[in-house]
């Protein structure tokens, strides 16, 4: 059990829960809004992403120029049966989603959903640690390592864990911050 890869893991764990952040809207136009939007493809569920370029060309404004023309009506329908809480329109061309302002309402069920990523984010830390000190006790039992050695290893990794779950709390008070701004 090295110290090196369960840290490792834990910032994978943390910068998952930012990225599952990203998604969320602030009121401001930001095109991860979309990295979880999956479109019907010829029957085959494809990232947006990958079937167009999306942009922010204002603050409140996300174009999507499909590469295939074709397939406009499939993108348009796909975010509206998302949640992402948006209406798409367009001009037979490019799909545009205008961001309106957050209610006070919906930005308190967006602080709820941010809460719901940060605690999923500290369960895959915990897990991480749970398995970390799984795997120095079983060294401890086939004596590999002392009795000491063990307890020292268990100290460190609940050290770290607490240290990466006091980051996913910073990063979700950001957020919180973020949706709460008018």
């Amino acid at each position: 059990m090295k110290l090196a890869e369960v840290e490792s893991q834990m910032q994978k764990a943390v910068e998952a829960t930012q990225r599952a952040f990203n998604t969320i809207r602030t009121g401001r136009a930001n095109s991860a809004i979309l990295d979880r939007v999956m479109v019907d493809y010829y029957g085959t569920q494809t990232p947006l992403k990958s079937l167009a370029n999306v942009n922010t060309p204002d603050a409140s404004t996300i174009t999507i120029q499909p590469y295939d023309p074709s397939s406009v009506s499939a993108i348009e329908k796909a975010i509206s049966l998302s949640d992402v809480g948006l209406t798409p329109s367009n001009d037979g061309s490019v799909v545009r989603l205008n961001i309106p302002p957050l209610t006070s309402d919906r930005r308190k069920e967006l602080v709820k959903v941010a809460s719901k990523f940060a605690e999923e984010g500290k369960v895959a830390i915990r897990n991480i640690r749970r398995d970390a000190i799984d795997s120095v006790r079983k060294e401890e039992k086939n004596s590999d390592i002392s009795e000491d050695e063990s307890r020292d290893l268990q100290d460190e990794v609940q050290k770290l864990t607490d240290k990466y779950v006091e980051k996913i709390d910073v990063v979700l008070g950001e957020k919180e911050v973020d949706i709460t701004t008018v």
